[in-house]
């Protein structure tokens, strides 16, 4: 029988009220504010704790606070990665950030879902997807990535789009919902 933990993060309904996910989030959420209530010139201590958080992180990562996430652990970010002010990851399935990306302020970045019949989400079971962003991309300020959304390299999101299916390799998409505007050459 698998955990809720395996059913999650196969994509499968789990309780995320499950002891070891609410421990597991509860420890996220904990290292969320001491890195909020960092010094924000202590970048040693602010470094320790993002090690931590997010231990599968590549060179140069550098969140600005607020920063917060549901675990930290499945969130995969490559070299010189930049977040802006009060972004969320929430990672209840995998999150993988490629190189060079840069993300403006407020930020949300969702892998889970609820179901649509009511009855169901009444239970309290949820789901997620896994989201995807390739090299070089940069999202810009107030954009939310929903579940299931893969963006490819050297893309451009717009300011406050919201991204509800892939964007291909080098293109510029924005709006609500987001579409691709433009390849860029």
């Amino acid at each position: 029988m698998p955990t809720e933990k395996e059913k999650m993060l196969s994509g499968a309904l789990y309780t995320p009220s499950d002891p070891e996910l609410r421990a597991m989030s509860d420890q996220a959420h904990r290292l969320c504010q001491e890195y909020n209530q960092c010094n924000a010139t202590d970048h040693d201590a602010k470094a320790a704790i993002l090690k931590m958080l997010i231990p599968r992180q590549g060179k140069g990562l550098y969140i600005e606070g607020p920063f917060f996430c549901d675990y930290g652990v499945h969130i995969n970010i490559g070299d010189h990665v930049f977040f802006n002010f009060n972004c969320t990851i929430l990672d209840t399935m995998q999150v993988t950030i490629g190189d060079h990306c840069m993300f403006g302020p407020g930020v949300q970045i969702y892998t889970p879902l609820h179901p649509m019949k009511a009855a169901e989400r009444n239970t309290g079971l949820e789901y997620a997807k896994e989201v995807v962003i390739g090299d070089s991309v940069w999202v810009g300020g107030n954009v939310t990535i929903l579940p299931g959304v893969h963006i490819g390299d050297n893309c451009v999101i717009g300011a406050g789009s919201v991204v509800t299916r892939d964007v291909p390799a080098n293109s510029f998409a924005a709006g609500n919902p987001a579409r691709v505007i433009k390849t860029i050459s």
